[in-house]
């Protein structure tokens, strides 16, 4: 008598297992979907975030700055923002000699 191996071997590929190509993850939908819906609530705040942050914020009383002006900060944030709405671009290189043929790198930024 022949024994029958198992096709589900611990380790192994199996043919079918996992998310089929094109399904979303459904934990990372509905993180994006959190983090949209954070933002959509704090859109009337965040220009005058900015702008604080950028202008500082001086108390008066005291003569003192509760938060020194930083506009480079300013930046990184709108910077960091528009990275969600605009996709990020990949980079591409032409390398070549000038004997030989170019051919073409491009890498993916994750």
């Amino acid at each position: 008598m022949t024994e029958k191996q198992s096709k589900n071997t611990k380790g192994g590929y199996r043919e079918g297992s996992g998310r089929p190509k094109g399904v979303p993850n459904k934990a990372t939908q509905e993180a994006r979907e959190a983090v949209k819906a954070i933002l959509d609530s704090n859109l009337p705040f965040i220009q005058s975030w900015i702008q604080s942050t950028a202008d500082g914020i001086f108390d008066d009383q005291s003569g003192k700055w509760i938060v020194p002006p930083n506009p480079a900060k300013a930046c990184d944030i709108v910077q960091n923002m528009v990275e969600y709405a605009v996709p990020k671009l990949a980079r591409t290189e032409v390398v070549g000699d000038e004997q030989k043929p170019v051919r073409m790198v491009v890498s993916w930024k994750k």
